[in-house]
């Protein structure tokens, strides 16, 4: 088995599998390239052939023990119909979602037709694992948790607090949860057609878990969570899932209880605090700081020795505690790898 896999599984694999979130991305010179060359962000995803080459480069460069699916996590709503485009220095943009009309508008029927490149993109790069002789890297798909979505469509983009999206969840609940109701039951369908695809592993993105009161975290990400892996689970028995509650700190623990295999850790968060809270047999991800990787030497060394020592003699996968940056030299990252493989 993948060692990926083997500690999904619950073994205690060492020297740890390591991937990083966006490995694939804007610090490699091959995927500047591609990207020079794509008509716009939401043209490279849906092209096969481009976005299976994007997901490969990484691997092909430092051998990763995963590879994961180039994609964004709002092409869930753009799946829906909601409107999308990423504008250079702006990021995402969305209409902004804030009334019946608008979730009505959201037409699930729509989903499998349009995902159907990306699906494409997932089988591409399963042959191309095994044809370039990676047949021991997983393939992990994903999709952004069904709250992170709603905080982009809400707020029409990006934001420091995503203060409507709290707002509409305390002054429109019913509103809200028919929202959340939608892209739940979205995701179990995207998600598993990435497994029927060639997925061998699945991350749920929740990067805006944090911004939410206990309460409402354990409503509208614990209890998706756990209705999205149950639906999952039940359709592909022994897909491992990786669930990723960024900033939720000790609540992290609830969010394991939703079934997930692993728990990713974000920077802020103590990664050994947060091990200790997780049932044994639940793979811990993270958590480097992505600018301690930009500054290499020394205090990347550091760093990365205090998380090994943290997390050996546990399942772990060595990780990001958040995506890597577009500044980071890509001989630092070769530089992290000898680290962690030299446990």
């Amino acid at each position: 088995m993948k060692r990926l896999l083997r500690t999904l599984s619950g073994e205690a694999v060492w020297p740890p599998p390591v991937w990083l979130m966006r490995q694939a991305g804007r610090y490699l010179p091959e995927y500047r390239a591609i990207r020079a060359d794509a008509k716009d962000f939401v043209a490279l995803c849906t092209t096969p052939a481009l976005a299976a080459e994007v997901t490969l480069q990484p691997i092909r460069r430092y051998g990763f023990d995963a590879a994961i699916l180039f994609s964004d996590i709002l092409m869930l709503p753009w799946a829906l119909g909601h409107g999308l485009e990423f504008k250079e220095g702006e990021g995402p943009v969305l209409p902004r979602l804030r009334d019946e009309a608008a979730v009505a508008a959201l037409d699930p029927s729509r989903v499998a037709g349009r995902v159907e490149p990306i699906m494409e993109t997932v089988r591409l790069v399963r042959a191309g694992l095994v044809a370039e002789g990676f047949g021991d890297t997983a393939l992990i798909g994903f999709a952004g948790a069904p709250f992170t979505v709603a905080c982009y469509m809400i707020e029409g983009g990006g934001s420091k607090d995503f203060a409507n999206v709290r707002a509409m969840a305390y002054a429109q609940p019913a509103l809200f949860q028919r929202l959340m109701d939608t892209l739940t039951e979205a995701s179990v369908e995207y998600l598993s057609a990435q497994v029927t695809a060639g997925a061998e592993a699945l991350m749920l993105f929740d990067s805006w878990a944090g911004v939410l009161s206990p309460s409402l975290f354990r409503t509208h990400c614990v209890a998706p969570a756990k209705r999205i892996v149950s639906a999952l689970k039940a359709r592909h028995p022994g897909i491992p899932i990786i669930g990723f509650p960024r900033l939720a700190g000790v609540m992290s623990r609830d969010y394991a209880a939703a079934g997930t295999d692993g728990i990713g850790v974000d920077t802020g968060s103590d990664i050994a605090t947060v091990a200790a809270m997780l049932p044994a047999h639940v793979a811990v991800q993270g958590n480097l700081d992505p600018l301690a990787v930009v500054a290499g030497g020394s205090p990347m060394q550091a760093e990365t020795a205090a998380i090994l020592n943290a997390m050996r003699g546990r399942p772990f996968v060595f990780n990001l505690g958040h995506g890597i940056v577009p500044q980071t030299p890509p001989e630092h990252v070769a530089a992290l790898l000898e680290l962690v493989r030299a446990g």
